[in-house]
């Protein structure tokens, strides 16, 4: 009798383990970057821990060029260029990663994993990035414009560079050069001005409006968390941030705590959207640690969310929350939001639809399951 109790209790404990291992692993991104998502999800099926799935899923999107606005060929800045930010966080360790305004390499989230992994350093940037990314291994220097990036800035001067990022200056409605009032501009003719050699060999540079076309299509991240099978938490992100950018412009992207953050002892969140504005208030640092004090997922993103839309009305951005044990919600403001899951309960990738909220930080966002309509 003894003996069979004692397999009973085995068996109980047993089942009670796998029902607990087989709510993970977990995947949710910003947008619906379904591929990104499957690849993450694959790495974590198959055992690979949540800092090598996070860099998985954001690499495929890099090669994809998701919307436009991750990876090279997309969101010139004013002189053409595009450039990339990229961030990795592991939840269990707390180190981070990041490049920011990185040229000529192609591989933004490899490259903040190889600063995590290989520097007692959080964040290079500029051209510095790329010399120790090519140095670390990494193809470059690599031409990171395409014919449609060109083509789009083409445009934008013939449109007299409107929109654009500027206030209060001279000319209000024209390209540059821009000075103050009453100041004329410095032509700074100095060496250490002088244009990178890589740009010898490349044909990607040639050569006030306030309005900023805030879309999903010319301002955008991935930001993904991955829960592994072991339970530990990691995040990244990756954009060639926003389209006609004032060169050296650095967004929220690689910026710890504003595009994402993780935290094994009590979960993740991501973050997209206006990264000027939303690195001014760190949301995704505030999602998690509104969770660490109990707040429900979708309470604590609608928290965060709200925090900067009383400040800033016409903001445009949007969060995800991730709980360690998997619960997880989204928030918005000034457009419909949608971001992707997939956990062991679902035979695919799901998008979440989630409406926009106002500043009221007790509306209930509603959320609709989707299935995605790519295989």
């Amino acid at each position: 009798m003894a003996s069979r109790d004692l397999m009973l209790l085995l068996l109980m404990v047993s089942l009670g383990s796998s029902k607990v291992l087989a709510a993970y692993p977990v995947v949710v991104s910003t947008w619906p970057f379904v591929h990104a998502v499957r690849a993450a999800w694959r790495s974590a099926y198959g055992g690979a821990p949540a800092v090598d799935a996070v860099v998985d899923g954001c690499s495929k999107c890099e090669v994809l060029r998701c919307d436009g606005t991750v990876g090279p060929g997309g969101s010139p800045d004013e002189n053409g260029e595009t450039t990339l930010d990229a961030l990795v966080m592991n939840g269990t360790t707390m180190e981070v990663g990041a490049v920011a305004a990185m040229r000529f390499v192609k591989d933004g989230i490899k490259a903040a994993k190889l600063v995590m992994e290989h520097t007692e350093h959080t964040l290079l940037v500029g051209e510095q990035a790329s010399v120790f990314a090519i140095s670390m291994g990494l193809p470059g220097p690599t031409n990171l414009s395409s014919p449609e990036s060109i083509g789009k800035w083409i445009k934008w001067k013939a449109n007299s560079c409107q929109p654009n990022f500027r206030k209060n200056v001279i000319p209000a409605n024209g390209c540059g050069p821009y000075h103050l009032n009453n100041v004329v501009s410095n032509k700074v003719e100095s060496s250490w001005m002088a244009p990178s050699p890589w740009l010898e060999d490349s044909s990607v540079l040639v050569g006030n409006s306030n309005t900023k076309l805030i879309s999903q299509t010319n301002h955008d991240t991935i930001s993904m968390a991955v829960i592994d099978k072991e339970g530990r938490i990691a995040v990244g992100t990756s954009t060639n941030g926003a389209t006609f950018k004032i060169p050296g412009r650095v967004g929220d992207g690689p910026i710890v705590g504003s595009s994402a953050y993780a935290d094994d002892e009590v979960g993740a969140c991501g973050a997209t959207g206006d990264g000027d504005i939303m690195m001014r208030f760190l949301p995704c640092y505030q999602v998690v640690e509104s969770m660490r004090r109990g707040l429900e997922p979708q309470h604590a993103a609608i928290d965060a969310i709200s925090r900067i839309a009383c400040k800033y009305p016409d903001f445009v951005g949007a969060v995800f929350a991730l709980r360690k044990d998997g619960i997880h919600a989204g928030a918005c403001h000034g457009w419909t939001f949608q971001y992707s899951v997939r956990t062991p309960s679902m035979e695919d990738v799901e998008v979440f639809t989630v409406e926009p909220v106002d500043n009221n930080p007790g509306k209930v966002v509603r959320q609709i399951a989707k299935k995605p309509s790519e295989k």
